[in-house]
């Protein structure tokens, strides 16, 4: 296929799924890539430690049936095959109590609820998709919408904790667009993929697929100044020019290191994100075998327990069980020592299982990561910056960039297929030229045309 991409000099800024993809895709269609990332690994939310022998991801991951992009991209570096599909199940700890909430019939066990309003949220739940058709969701509180249609008590009983707990303060307010894309993906899916050994191979993969198109991969490599000329300062001193630089870095992170006149160019979208504190137990027995179960008012910090052997199976004879607490980076709990949130978090987890001992855990870990999830204001589709930075050869594909789609890697991997499209197709021989063109592109995209945010 003619590209316009073969021969140009990229530069892509951050090694995460979504570098990685970019860094993949632009070798493939011949451009001379070079991707610099900070850190020591590749993979973003998907980088790994050692544990006896293994590698073990820091942060949880699954694929699901409908994610499209990132499958397609497993296919292409022979990575594919290894997805095991497994049935998964899921709980809900309300109160201290421990419910499955998988058929028709634990829902109408789930005493949470009374009688009629389990009936009205199975029914609401069933239809919630279709109800949302027509509706400018992109404009409508997430708490309008669902207090509307389940009523206040589920609301206030099950609905608000869970969203506060995802969102922080600002729960209410997120679009309720957001929601509304998300069962799209994950509405009546128990099936569960997740590749054999790890995204470690993945990962290892999509480096080998980028040098060998002739890519250089830097690791430990932080930039230290970005500018709107494109020029990328390394904090080793070497600088690095290219034709294009693409930042897939929060927004926060690339204002930090841009000239004072990349820093004009920047689209003017101030969003709050959400970081995560998570801990990873290593357990000698199984919980419930609930991949996931959030945890409503039962004493706990973390508001949320994944059972990640329940999917992808025994590390060396331990039982792999996430807890999470999203939070913002500057709370007091994402400050605070590792060794003390394992400690009290281990004593929260076993007060929770009462068959679980101290005893019975083998080892906790601790990681934290400050850019997680992007809290969108109402009405973001308006506001969402443009891919192109106007009069710069920067381009832009961060987690702003996903909605209305679920911040995941297949969200990552669309908008990486995307990006490198629009660029291909703003230096195509014969097509319009410059950013001009690239920017009535983008301005497409946002609008909806070619369904952008299929995810």
């Amino acid at each position: 296929m003619e590209t316009g991409l073969r021969g140009m000099r990229v530069v892509v800024l951050g090694g995460g799924i979504c570098g990685l993809a970019l860094a993949h895709r632009l070798g493939r269609a011949g451009a001379v890539v070079e991707l610099v990332e900070g850190g020591d690994q590749l993979g973003g939310l998907g980088t790994f430690f050692p544990w006896r022998e293994r590698w073990v991801e820091r942060f949880y991951h699954c694929v699901m049936p409908t994610d499209d992009d990132l499958l397609e991209l497993l296919d292409e570096v022979g990575v594919r095959e290894r997805v095991q599909w497994r049935p998964t199940r899921m709980g809900m700890v309300v109160d201290g109590r421990h419910f499955p909430f998988n058929t028709p019939w634990d829902l109408l066990r789930f005493t949470p609820l009374r009688p009629h309003e389990r009936v009205r949220f199975g029914l609401v739940s069933l239809l919630l998709r279709r109800l949302g058709k027509g509706k400018d969701l992109d404009r409508l509180r997430t708490e309008d919408w669902l207090r509307g249609v389940y009523g206040d008590r589920i609301w206030e009983l099950l609905l608000a904790p869970m969203f506060g707990s995802k969102f922080g303060a600002s729960f209410g307010d997120v679009p309720a667009l957001y929601l509304w894309q998300r069962l799209g993906r994950e509405s009546n899916v128990s099936v569960r993929g997740y590749p054999e050994g790890g995204y470690h191979g993945l990962i290892d993969a999509l480096r080998v697929s980028i040098e060998r198109s002739g890519g250089v991969v830097r690791t430990s490599s932080p930039v230290t100044r970005v500018t709107a000329g494109g020029a990328v300062t390394l904090a080793s001193g070497e600088v690095r020019t290219a034709d294009r630089v693409i930042s897939t870095l929060p927004l926060p992170t690339l204002r930090s290191i841009a000239d004072d006149e990349l820093a004009r160019a920047l689209p003017d979208v101030r969003l709050p994100y959400q970081g995560v504190v998570n801990a990873l137990f290593f357990l000698k027995r199984p919980l419930t075998g609930h991949y996931w179960a959030p945890v409503v008012r039962s004493g706990t910090e973390f508001d949320g327990v994944i059972e990640m052997s329940a999917l992808a199976g025994e590390v060396d004879g331990r039982h792999l069980v996430y807890v999470m607490r999203y939070t913002d980076r500057d709370s007091a709990l994402y400050r605070e020592d590792d060794g003390r949130i394992a400690a009290r978090w281990t004593d929260q987890l076993v007060g929770l299982y009462p068959d679980l001992t101290p005893a019975d855990v083998d080892d906790v870990r601790v990681f934290k990561a400050p850019f997680v999830e992007p809290v969108y204001p109402l009405g973001y589709l308006a506001q969402q910056p443009p891919v192109v930075v106007e009069g710069t050869p920067l381009l832009l594909a961060t987690t702003a960039h996903v909605y209305p789609s679920v911040t995941s890697w297949n969200s990552s991997v669309g908008l990486a297929n995307r990006v490198v499209g629009l660029l291909d197709d703003a230096v195509r021989p014969g097509s319009p030229d410059g950013e001009e063109h690239a920017g009535a592109l983008v301005d497409q995209l946002l609008q909806g045309g070619g369904d952008p945010h299929r995810g």
